[in-house]
C-alpha cells in the first residue's frame, strides 16, 4: 500500500545552517535543493499529490532580511521550475493567503498555476503564507456569507485544498513532533511520521523509509 497524497513539513533549514556556522539563508538554499530532489523522486515513486509546507503565516513575522531571502528563492523556483513541471505533466497549486506575499510573487504563482493546469501526472501543492487555523476561519466565513449550514463534504470544498484528497501520510523533519498549524482539518486521519533529521539531510532513502512504515500501518478510520 502506497500513499497517494504525501505532505511534508520541511523543518530544520535554519538549524542545519547554524550547526555549520553558516547564515540561515544557506540553510534555506540547502532546503530548496532538497525540495527539488524529493519532489521529483516522490512522483517517480508513485505519489499523485505532494503538499509541501514552504512558508507558514507565522513565518511572515521573521526578520525582513530572512523573508527577503525566502522570497528570492520563491522567485527563482517559479521562474526555473514551471516549464519543467509542465513538461512532466505536474500541476502546481498554491494554498495560503497569497495576499500577504509581494505582488510579483502573487503574479508568478498565478502564472505557474495557469501554465501547469493541464497536468495529469501529479499535483504539487506549495503551502505559502499558509496557516491551518486561518484556513478554517476563512472557510467558516465563506459559509456564513453563503447564509447556510454546510455538511463536512461542503465545508471541505471551502478550504484552500478544495477538491484535493486529504493526505494519507504527513512527514515532519527536524525532530519536532507537532503539526505546527499545518492541514489541521485535512489531517484528521492522516498517518504521521516524524524524522529527527533536519530537512536538508532528509534523503530519498529516508523518504523510502517513511513510505515503508506507512505501508505497515493499519488504517481503520474508526472502524474495527
Amino acid at each position: 500500500m502506497k500513499p497517494q497524497h504525501v505532505a511534508i513539513i520541511m523543518d530544520g533549514n535554519g538549524r542545519w545552517a547554524q550547526r555549520r556556522l553558516l547564515p540561515r539563508s544557506a540553510g534555506h538554499r540547502a532546503g530548496f535543493r532538497r525540495m527539488l530532489e524529493l519532489s521529483e523522486y516522490a512522483f517517480e515513486s508513485g505519489v499523485k499529490c505532494l503538499t509541501l509546507y514552504a512558508l507558514s503565516a507565522e513565518n511572515l513575522r521573521r526578520p525582513q532580511e530572512e523573508l527577503d531571502e525566502l522570497f528570492g528563492i520563491f522567485r527563482e523556483y517559479f521562474s526555473a521550475q514551471t516549464e519543467k513541471l509542465h513538461r512532466r505533466g505536474i500541476r502546481i497549486l498554491s494554498i495560503g493567503d497569497r495576499t500577504l506575499l509581494p505582488e510579483d510573487i502573487q503574479g508568478r504563482i498565478a502564472e505557474a498555476e495557469n501554465a501547469t493546469a493541464g497536468g495529469t501526472v501529479g499535483t504539487l501543492v506549495l503551502a505559502i503564507a499558509y496557516g491551518g487555523r486561518q484556513e478554517i476561519v476563512a472557510a467558516v466565513n465563506r459559509a456564513v456569507r453563503a447564509g447556510r449550514e454546510v455538511t463536512e463534504e461542503e465545508f471541505s470544498s471551502l478550504l484552500y485544498t478544495g477538491s484535493l484528497p486529504p493526505p494519507d501520510l504527513l512527514i515532519r523533519t527536524g525532530r519536532e513532533t507537532r503539526l505546527s498549524n499545518f492541514l489541521l482539518y485535512q489531517s484528521a486521519y492522516t498517518e504521521l511520521y516524524f524524522s529527527k533529521k533536519l530537512f536538508p539531510d532528509f534523503t530519498k532513502g529516508d523518504f523510502d523509509k517513511a513510505l515503508k512504515e506507512y505501508s505497515l500501518r493499519d488504517r481503520r478510520f474508526g472502524r474495527v
